[in-house]
């Protein structure tokens, strides 16, 4: 009952909009076409759904089980590991439990929309809660695939400026960033981001009457940002070559960049992000080690030692993606064929259809 008086005001507050303000979704979409993107949401959330739900119950109960039968204080890392698995699956039963709700809601609010003489109000409301289910099953359906060994891991993003365009000596002489790190400090961000591990190119056309091309290169790298767990295994200080290139003016201002060099494989971190000397030091040696944590992933070997130098994956030969910005707007991914014509939106961040399909090759 109380559920029907909830309803009632929804309704009687959304008639009270005008009927003549349809919304551009609604003249995009159509009546009929959103309505039925809104029942195939719904249908899609109730077939996943349920049988989702007693598959993360059952992964829960599991856990707690281990934890019942399991002394904790035995294997602390191992205790760990069991911990951080049921409150994964606790995270995944609530968010299923809010999934179905959702989808609930959306096809009882479009029933409500005909049973009031079609609601234009009401529709806008379903097909918010539809997409929100919709986003929620692509992500669901993404992270079933993530299996690797650090893709529940955050993320460091390495971006190199490369050699190529005409303005590359003009930004050398007016200090442009040649080099960028960005820190994903969320589950799973590995996971998500390493199909953009490679070269990423930005063509255009010259001036009218020249058949040349400009051509900006960037080539990105992706490392494990270890959260609640560390990478801590041992490396030979001996094999090590630290460098602090900071000019005196710039450790003034708080400015002590750190690089270090592993010399057996040649591999080169650095980091300026910190405040201090010694934060910048640790912040590098974190990202060396998962640097060569993922070379030997990559190589099917256990210790850093059995790594083979001259085996090691080259970012630079791996092309991923073209940008084209003139004559005409397309993104291209090598990798997986697909191709947008949005090139605002890719560059402005909207990369998750690309993401998508990157993590569905690796099926």
């Amino acid at each position: 009952m109380n559920t029907c008086r909830l309803w009632s005001r929804s309704v009687r507050a959304c008639s009270s909009m005008a009927m003549d303000g349809k919304s551009k979704v609604y003249r995009e979409l159509g009546l009929f076409s959103l309505k039925k993107k809104i029942e195939d949401t719904v249908l899609r959330a109730e077939l996943m759904a349920t049988s989702a739900l007693e598959l993360e119950e059952a992964r829960r109960i599991r856990q707690e089980e281990m934890i019942r039968n399991y002394d904790l204080w035995d294997d602390p890392a191992k205790s760990n590991d069991i911990l951080v698995e049921l409150a994964d699956s606790a995270r995944a039963v609530d968010a299923l439990k809010d999934l179905a709700y959702k989808a609930e809601e959306a096809k009882l609010i479009t029933q409500l929309a005909e049973m009031d003489a079609i609601n234009y109000g009401l529709f806008e409301q379903a097909y918010t809660a539809s997409l929100d289910v919709s986003k929620f099953l692509d992500q669901y359906e993404m992270l079933k695939l993530l299996k690797g060994p650090y893709d529940a891991e955050g993320a460091s993003m390495v971006i190199n400026a490369g050699p190529g365009g005409m303005h590359d000596e003009l930004q050398s002489k007016n200090g442009a960033i040649s080099s960028a790190t960005v820190e994903f400090e969320f589950d799973y961000a590995y996971g998500y981001l390493q199909g953009e591990k490679g070269v990423h190119h930005m063509l255009s056309s010259s001036e009218k009457g020249s058949t040349g091309h400009e051509v900006s290169v960037a080539v990105v790298d992706i490392v494990p940002l270890f959260l609640g767990t560390t990478s801590d295994f041992h490396i030979d200080e001996e094999d090590l070559i630290f460098l602090c290139p900071s000019s005196p003016e710039q450790e003034l201002h708080g400015q002590c960049r750190v690089i270090i060099q592993h010399v057996p494989t040649g591999i080169t971190i650095g980091s300026s992000g910190e405040r201090s000397h010694f934060g910048n030091k640790i912040k590098a040696l974190n990202r060396l080690k998962a640097r060569l944590l993922i070379i030997a992933s990559e190589q099917g070997v256990s210790t850093i030692s059995n790594i083979k130098t001259e085996a090691i994956f080259d970012v630079w030969k791996n092309e991923v993606r073209r940008y084209v910005s003139h004559p005409f707007k397309l993104v291209k991914d090598v990798k997986t064929g697909i191709e947008l014509a949005d090139l605002s939106s890719v560059l402005a961040g909207n990369i998750e259809p690309l993401i998508g399909a990157h993590i569905n090759i690796r099926r």
